[in-house]
């Protein structure tokens, strides 16, 4: 794999990347996947050979960088580009002046993937679109 991470305005095919995922694979509704905040954010597209393979959106609400959105095509799974997104995510966010912790919203089942990248869990385990999640935050 040769992939590179970059931020995009290419923000169709961010969806398309993101209604692979969610929507067809994990079930998530439409109506939960898509919201009016993808013109606010910035967000990242990695790709392989020029061929899209993950994005992931970032939010700054106030003092907190908010990940989500992170997506990884199924052949690209396993390679270690999650984490890279999930990094690069982190870095854009230490450029933001103000921005003091970054947050996530982690399936319960990836807890230890965010764990390992520096995130610690915090609060209960909460339904986000039929799948348990629970808050993560990394201090900058």
């Amino acid at each position: 794999m040769s992939v590179e991470i970059a931020e995009t305005n290419d923000l169709v095919t961010c969806r398309r990347l993101r209604r692979i995922v969610f929507i067809d694979e994990q079930g998530v509704s439409e109506a939960d996947e898509i919201d009016d905040r993808d013109g606010e954010a910035i967000h990242l597209l990695a790709t392989d050979g020029g061929r899209p393979v993950g994005t992931a959106r970032l939010l700054v609400e106030g003092d907190t960088g908010k990940i989500g959105r992170v997506c990884v095509l199924q052949e690209a799974r396993g390679t270690g580009l999650g984490a890279a997104l999930i990094r690069a995510g982190v870095e854009r966010f230490r450029q933001v002046p103000g921005v003091a912790k970054v947050k996530l919203g982690a399936q319960v089942h990836a807890l230890g993937f965010y764990e390992r990248l520096g995130f610690a869990a915090y609060g209960p385990v909460y339904d986000d679109a039929g799948i348990d999640h629970r808050d993560m935050v990394l201090v900058l």
